[in-house]
């Protein structure tokens, strides 16, 4: 895939992710929106151990973490985080359910896609291990909300 096409998708990507934004009101994205900037920050960091293990690809060089894997953080990422946190919150079951359904979706069929689109692809992880990957973040995404409903809860006068 051409640099100039690259962009073009990093950019779809994240606008038609964003655009979904406003269907779940002011008050639920001011509500998870915290959880889910630590789900993000926790990918980035994956993202550095990642590429440095060799873990995926992408074709066009160079390598830069703006051009490759923030668009996928910042878009699908954290507006699939809001929207599960909006779904399913106080669900525990109902959480865990729909964020592996989501992420099998982006590690089967999307990966599939974006590999003859020429993207990126997989090197040291298989599907399995890349859905792994994704999936035990939303533990960490779930106890954050819970720990921050708390908390706000307490100190609520």
């Amino acid at each position: 895939m051409s640099m100039k096409n690259q962009w073009l998708l990093n950019i779809a990507m994240i606008i038609l992710s964003w655009l979904t934004m406003p269907l779940l009101g002011w008050r639920n994205i001011k509500r998870y929106l915290p959880s889910s900037i630590l789900a993000v920050l926790i990918c980035s960091l994956d993202a550095q151990i990642g590429k440095r293990r060799r873990w995926w690809s992408f074709y066009n060089k160079p390598q830069s973490f703006i051009q490759n894997e923030f668009p996928f953080l910042i878009g699908p990422m954290l507006v699939m985080s809001l929207w599960s946190l909006n779904w399913a919150f106080g669900n525990f079951k109902k959480f865990i359910m729909l964020n592996a359904i989501g992420e099998a979706i982006f590690v089967s069929p999307i990966t599939r896609l974006f590999t003859k689109l020429k993207l990126y692809k997989l090197v040291q992880l298989n599907e399995f291990q890349f859905f792994l990957y994704f999936f035990y973040k939303v533990f960490f995404l779930y106890g954050f909300q819970y720990l921050f409903e708390k908390y706000k809860k307490t100190n609520t006068y």
